[in-house]
């Protein structure tokens, strides 16, 4: 599903016009993002949450010549699933 798809079946299940829907998601989005940026958890009960992790400098190998290249640390989001999404996609009740 991409994201016109998504705010087509979101409009239709809140019963708004997809401008509407597609002005929440966009807004929801840059929430998420702007949390994240700063360092914050955005947590959704029953979804998940979203947080940034960060990953340490590590020695990785070139595959052509087998040479250690240094990879600098780097900040990542994370998003972990929710009991009820788990449960949904899993299929376990």
């Amino acid at each position: 599903m991409n994201k016109a798809e998504l705010i087509t079946v979101a409009a239709e299940k809140a019963g708004l016009t997809k401008k509407d829907t597609e002005s929440a998601l966009n807004a929801l989005m840059d929430a998420v993002t702007d949390a994240l940026a700063a360092g914050e958890k955005v947590q959704l009960v029953g979804f998940g949450s979203f947080e940034v992790k960060e990953r340490g400098p590590r020695t990785a190998r070139n595959p052509k010549t087998n040479t250690p290249v240094p990879v600098a640390p780097t900040r990542a989001a994370h998003f972990s699933p929710g009991k009820k999404l788990k449960e949904a996609v899993g299929g376990q009740k």
